[in-house]
């Protein structure tokens, strides 16, 4: 069985093509759940690898590797989609058709397609089957939802062990490895708010129903409650996103309605029930104070993500063997992004991972995060990444 420092050596040669396939998929970004032309790139690359299975709803690819020896299956999976972002990186091979792989979805393509030659190269000596996801709808189109729903988790016959993915940051430095058990990654949805007025003249308010007033206190309040019926130490996180009412144009018109959305983070599946029954409560009493009427409606989330303790250690073992000690990070607070591989450890145990890809000659406590129309990821983190899946899978089949 090859070790993590022997797949990262055998990686390293793959890492002229890793790059032209991430420059590819990085200049065709496709959003949300229909990706046929990212799917066609990929299929190109992991032709003659193993069993290839397509969804039939959106544009996912199954790669089944199976090893010359029975044993169990690991999952590991790669997102696809990319943002409605329009990029200002300057790169030669910038995106130009309005989207961006500004997430670094693009580059965990590029690692799982090592990782499937890595594995698939050293098949004989696999002690079971790996499964590779390449999955659409990750930024908040719930894909990995839908692939557990048409049966990707049974391809090779068993339900996997164990499940991996990985994320590439801006913000760590180049090539160090960080995780975590528990909670890593929280739940996040949406959270949309309209108060029901009736409108009329600025100049005469006590007429009409003004929407503005109570919403504006409805966002105020929601700030006191959160820190007046939440465990701070298990944080709930709401933030006002947007805010609509009346015409820019006119000054003295009270409009009918006011709205608001907000994004919501919660790190618990308790806090997640106990601010939907809170929440609402709230802005209905204000409302009904003014004399209007609300409707609050909260978008479908994404799970918290639950890392396993024990594919935590596997992570902890092979990451130190590729970066030593010092390059791996042992994590102490959850981050606040929402991941839908969350729906996959709800099902699966396992563990999810971030690898710093911040450009050497950028500070990455300064660079552009991921999502900015100007982050900028380094390709060198692409052989190391592809050692990091293949190796996790190796340790758990070899």
């Amino acid at each position: 069985m090859p070790s993590p420092v022997e797949l990262l050596q055998e990686a390293s040669k793959y890492k002229d093509t890793l790059t032209e396939i991430r420059r590819d998929l990085h200049q065709i970004p496709e959003f949300a759940l229909r990706l046929p032309k990212t799917q066609e790139r990929i299929l190109q690359s992991i032709h003659g690898l193993g069993e290839i299975h397509l969804g039939k709803d959106l544009n996912s690819i199954g790669l089944v590797i199976r090893g010359g020896k029975p044993g169990p299956t690991v999952l590991l999976r790669a997102d696809m989609d990319a943002l409605s972002v329009k990029e200002e990186t300057g790169l030669d091979y910038a995106s130009t058709n309005g989207f961006m792989h500004a997430c670094g979805h693009d580059l965990h393509m590029a690692a799982a397609i090592g990782a499937a030659h890595l594995l698939a190269t050293h098949k004989a000596e696999l002690s079971g089957n790996v499964v590779i996801w390449f999955q659409p709808g990750e930024e908040g189109h719930h894909g990995a939802d839908v692939m557990i729903e048409e049966g990707f988790l049974e391809l090779t016959g068993d339900r996997p062990i164990a499940a991996y993915g990985l994320h590439v940051f801006t913000a760590m430095p180049l090539g160090a490895i960080a995780c975590k058990a528990g909670p890593l990654m929280a739940s996040a949805g949406d959270l949309h708010v309209t108060f029901h007025g009736s409108g009329g003249h600025g100049s005469m308010p006590w007429l009409s129903k003004d929407p503005v007033t109570p919403m504006i206190e409805a966002i105020s309040a929601l700030q006191s409650m959160l820190n007046k019926r939440f465990d701070q130490f298990d944080p709930v996180i709401l933030n006002v996103g947007w805010i609509r009412a009346g015409d820019d144009a006119t000054t003295n018109v009270i409009a009918d309605t006011a709205s608001f959305g907000a994004t919501v983070r919660t790190f618990s599946a308790e806090n997640t029930a106990r601010l939907h029954e809170l929440a609402p409560k709230l802005i209905h009493s204000i409302a009904e104070g003014f004399g209007l009427t609300a409707t609050v409606e909260f978008g479908r989330a994404t799970k918290v993500l639950m890392n396993d303790s024990a594919a935590v250690s596997r992570v902890e073992k092979v990451s130190k063997a590729l970066v030593g000690e010092q390059g791996y990070i042992p994590l102490e607070v959850p981050m606040a992004g929402g991941e839908d591989f969350a729906s996959i450890v709800h099902e699966v145990p396992g563990a999810f991972v971030f690898v710093g890809a911040c450009p050497p000659e950028i500070n990455f406590d300064t660079a552009p995060t991921n999502h900015s129309a100007k982050a900028m990821f380094d390709d060198s983190v692409l052989p190391l990444c592809a050692s990091i899946l293949a190796g996790l899978a190796f340790d758990h089949l070899g």
